[in-house]
């Protein structure tokens, strides 16, 4: 049933959120306020996430072998660090990034954390790399991602800063949602006897998944270029 769930998610999404979409609502309100808005850029932070499913992709991917709720908040840890840090700088110092690139890598990041469950990167270098400091990598890309596309919208510089702190506080809140979800989730299918066999399919999902996610941010790139 899980992996049946993930791969509807993998192909039911349409293209439009493929690079960070966002909604008529939430487009209007962002070029429309004035000053500090505290509770309505948590929720938009927090709405984002839940619908970003290339984020929760590789967050499945990163928790999906993680048995301990100690050791889930090391690694998510990694990755709120590295995705607020460029979400921040990224919008306060106008770094503008191709998003066609940005969401092309964010794919990668997903093919390359479902690589490294089922073990091809320890069989591929003889060693295991980093996995914290992969999902810290990553975690700057997936927060470039957002801050390009925050950028688009010209939000005014009153309460600039606070707004974008209570944006990112609201990601976070959702992650952790998300996350705490889909860790219970995991948590009762590692009971299944057949767990093992299926989180290999789940993982090949979870790579395909980044291929094509890869593929069309690559084409929008070339095609637009």
């Amino acid at each position: 049933m899980t992996r049946k769930i993930l791969f509807l998610c993998l192909l039911g999404f349409p293209a439009g959120l493929l690079a960070h979409g966002v909604d008529d609502a939430t487009r209007q309100f962002l070029l429309a306020n004035e000053g500090v808005a505290v509770v309505p850029y948590m929720y938009i932070g927090a709405k984002h996430m839940v619908t970003g499913y290339d984020h929760l992709l590789f967050l499945v991917g990163v928790i999906f072998f993680l048995y301990r709720p100690k050791d889930v908040v090391v690694y998510v840890t990694f990755f709120t660090i590295g995705h607020s840090l460029t979400l921040l700088l990224g919008v306060l110092n106008d770094i503008a990034v191709n998003p066609y690139l940005i969401d092309a890598i964010i794919g990668f990041s997903i093919v390359y954390k479902g690589f490294d469950n089922l073990g091809g990167l320890r069989r591929l270098f003889g060693f295991q790399p980093s996995t914290k400091l992969a999902v810290l990598i990553f975690g700057l890309f997936h927060g470039f991602g957002l801050a390009t596309k925050i950028q688009e919208f010209e939000i005014p510089e009153d309460g600039l800063l606070e707004n974008l702190i209570s944006f990112n506080v609201g990601v976070e809140l959702g992650q952790f949602l998300a996350l705490t979800i889909v860790f219970i989730a995991l948590s009762y299918w590692r009971r299944s006897p057949g767990f093992l066999h299926f989180s290999t399919v789940t993982n090949t999902l979870l790579m395909s998944g980044g291929m094509m996610l890869m593929g069309f941010q690559l084409t929008g790139f070339f095609v637009t270029a």
